[in-house]
């Protein structure tokens, strides 16, 4: 018969009670070592409070660890046991030392602003809180005309055309002896209310006053040239006067007819488009002479109104 002990191999020395007794208590202590120093070193910084804010209340978070740990122990000796659940509880304060402790800090409530302190209202950013400015854009001059002007000198010529009119009326009525002389001054008077005198006059007016709104800043030319029209409605003028002095509405066709052809060539229709003409063109001038002024502030402000444009818009502070 064969060997037991050839057949199942070499024995196995077990470990002895003595020794497993000594390696539960070597592990007991060693968890108590290890605790106690987790416990030394933790700082005392983590766990002061801030006399300052004492009041404040405190947030602690600790991180709670629970350790499940199985104790194997080789036989059923009761002593083994509580060495085993010692050490395992030791061990798992010593872990939770170890947790950080988390002091929540103190949050300072806003100071509080009293009636007597200022109030700064904060100033505006570079790009918020800059207001737009709105710059209104130059309007473009108004060109002046000379309208006005001509009219206002219109009546100053059509004044002398009236003094020249009925000292050549006068003139006339003493040359034919229509007119005596001690009659001089009634004649004047009754020739004043007279149809005759004032119909040429307005006319005269008229004709000037138009021709000045059609020249308005030309030149001096187009007076000495246009100012035959002038003339010609003087001309007629006298026709027209001599026509409601008759007075027209009592005569017929025929005396209507045969007084305009009588009239025609007659002195004062002579007197009457040679003063329209002349009167036209001396008046004329000078109403070209403002003309010329006129167009020279027109330019400037042009002028003006463009370099306005050119510099672009300015911001002025008082």
């Amino acid at each position: 018969m064969t060997d037991p002990q050839s057949s199942y191999g070499d024995p196995v020395d077990e470990p002895k009670e003595t020794d497993r007794d000594a390696d539960v208590v070597g592990r007991a202590h060693e968890g108590l070592a290890e605790a106690e120093a987790a416990r030394n070193d933790v700082p005392e910084e983590a766990v002061a409070r801030d006399p300052e804010v004492s009041d404040a209340p405190e947030t602690v978070v600790v991180e709670e660890t629970v350790v499940n740990e199985t104790v194997v122990v080789d036989g059923d000796s009761d002593e083994d046991a509580r060495w085993a659940a010692y050490a395992a509880s030791a061990e798992s304060a010593a872990r939770a030392d170890e947790t950080p402790t988390v002091v929540a800090a103190p949050v300072a409530a806003p100071a509080a602003v009293t009636p007597s302190e200022p109030v700064v209202a904060p100033a505006p950013t570079a790009y918020g809180g800059a207001q737009p400015i709105f710059v209104q854009a130059p309007e473009a001059p108004r060109p002046r005309g000379n309208r006005g002007a001509a009219g206002a000198i219109g009546l100053l010529a059509a004044a002398v055309f009236a003094v020249l009119y009925l000292a050549a009326t006068l003139g006339f009525g003493l040359l034919y002896r229509d007119i005596a002389v001690p009659e001089l001054l009634e004649a004047t008077l009754a020739t004043l209310t007279t149809w005759s005198l004032w119909v040429p006059v307005v006319v005269f007016f008229i004709g000037f006053w138009l021709l000045g709104a059609i020249i308005n800043r030309g030149r001096w030319g187009h007076w000495v040239v246009w100012g035959l029209l002038v003339g010609i409605a003087a001309w007629l003028g006298h026709l027209l006067g001599q026509l409601f002095q008759a007075p027209f509405w009592l005569l017929t066709a025929r005396e209507g007819a045969e007084l305009v052809e009588a009239q025609v060539l007659a002195p004062l229709a002579i007197v009457a488009f040679v003063l329209g003409r002349e009167l036209t063109i001396w008046f004329g001038a000078w109403v070209a002479a403002r003309g010329r002024r006129v167009t020279e502030l027109n330019d400037e402000a042009q002028r003006e109104y463009e370099r306005t444009l050119e510099a672009g818009p300015q911001l002025h502070r008082a």
